[in-house]
């Protein structure tokens, strides 16, 4: 009897842990949400030379800017080049742009990664160096010199006949740890003064709200409050002036809900349609060409096993797409209900063969006649 009950009560453990586990929300740290204001990054740009191609670079006639560049270059190490200017040959040899991007509590000697791009007629940048390049920022000074072996995320090959194979992009690379920091912003998180400001990078009044309370919830005491739907100020204090990086690493830890916007996300170039879970269409009939749908809703219960305490019992709606006619002669419309899911519709249409960009159009007159309840942007 004892061994029976002792089972009994573990199953009964284990099936709340499940049902707890299965309608548990997404939790996403604060850091993922939000960034400090005040610790930005900061644009780099510089202009270089990459040499060590394998006669995929610059042309001469093509891109003076590449042989003048390759002559002062060489002036400076010491060797007479603009005489014979008219005579340099760039085929292994690229001018290009160097980017980056700098934290603003990045120190001097730190390193981070950078982006070399061709800037002239170059075929490929693959097995080319990149020579010492400083990098400015927006104020003109100089903060970091990159230089070193590239690694290009493609290929590029040409046979004697003309043809040409190739995959993925080869006028861009990336130099790992390429750039050594010359020179600090001078930012300090002392700088923040009594008061740090977490800025949402999604703006959302609930979002706001739930870290509010989280952060008050985690520290004891009414620390933060919430000024808009982007922007949560924390009081900081007294006790936490000198150990300010401690907090930050405390509350960017923090672990909230997330509200996510119904939104459909429509690029026309690609035919490309992305929507979040929370799009709903109002009833609405449809026709397009010969081709209708119709989208129904079954609802269902859906009740706990036994001994599971914790849960309830809720209503189950379930949607069935079915095919109503493609009969060009006969009638072309088709009644969505409300409280149809997007994705129901757009299964519907995919179902009967019909082309991304016409899902598209039919997803703008949609939203156009008022039933589409979501943000369409359209890139």
């Amino acid at each position: 009897m004892k061994a029976l009950l002792s089972t009994l009560i573990a199953l009964l453990a284990l099936t709340i842990g499940l049902s707890s586990a299965a309608v548990a929300a997404p939790q996403v740290k604060v850091k993922n949400l939000a960034d400090l204001d005040g610790v930005r990054e900061n644009v780099l740009v510089g202009y270089g030379l990459v040499v060590g191609l394998a006669g995929t670079g610059d042309s001469a006639n093509g891109i003076p800017f590449t042989r003048q560049t390759l002559a002062n270059m060489l002036e400076r190490l010491g060797v007479n080049a603009k005489d014979t200017l008219s005579q340099i040959k760039t085929k292994n040899v690229a001018a290009v742009m160097v980017t980056a991007n700098m934290s603003s509590l990045a120190r001097q000697g730190g390193r981070m990664d950078v982006t070399v791009s061709s800037l002239g007629d170059a075929k490929s940048l693959e097995g080319g160096l990149l020579l010492a390049t400083p990098l400015t920022g927006g104020d003109g000074n100089t903060y970091a010199v990159a230089q070193g072996a590239m690694v290009v995320g493609g290929f590029q090959a040409t046979g004697k006949d003309g043809s040409t194979i190739a995959r993925n992009h080869t006028t861009v690379a990336r130099i790992a740890e390429g750039a050594v920091v010359e020179r600090e912003t001078g930012f300090e998180l002392s700088q923040l003064g009594n008061e740090l400001k977490f800025v949402l990078r999604q703006p959302d009044f609930t979002t706001a709200m739930r870290l509010q309370e989280a952060i008050n919830t985690a520290m004891g005491e009414p620390m933060a409050t919430t000024s808009d739907n982007a922007m949560v100020r924390v009081a900081v204090p007294e006790r936490y002036q000198p150990e300010l990086a401690a907090l930050i690493q405390k509350i960017e830890n923090l672990e909230l809900e997330p509200t996510m916007a119904a939104r459909v996300v429509i690029d026309e170039k690609t035919g490309t349609i992305v929507m979040g879970e929370n799009v709903r269409i109002a009833p609405v009939a449809i026709s397009h060409a010969n081709l209708t749908i119709t989208i129904t809703e079954d609802v269902g219960v859906s009740q706990p096993l036994s001994f599971n305490l914790a849960g309830q019992t809720v209503v189950a709606p379930k949607s069935k797409v079915t095919k109503v006619n493609d009969d060009p002669n006969e009638g072309k419309f088709a009644m969505l209900r409300g409280g149809a899911n997007l994705a129901d519709l757009i299964g519907g249409l995919n179902a009967l063969g019909v082309k991304p960009r016409d899902v598209i159009s039919i997803l703008q007159n949609i939203k156009a006649a008022g039933a589409l309840q979501a943000e369409l942007v359209i890139l």
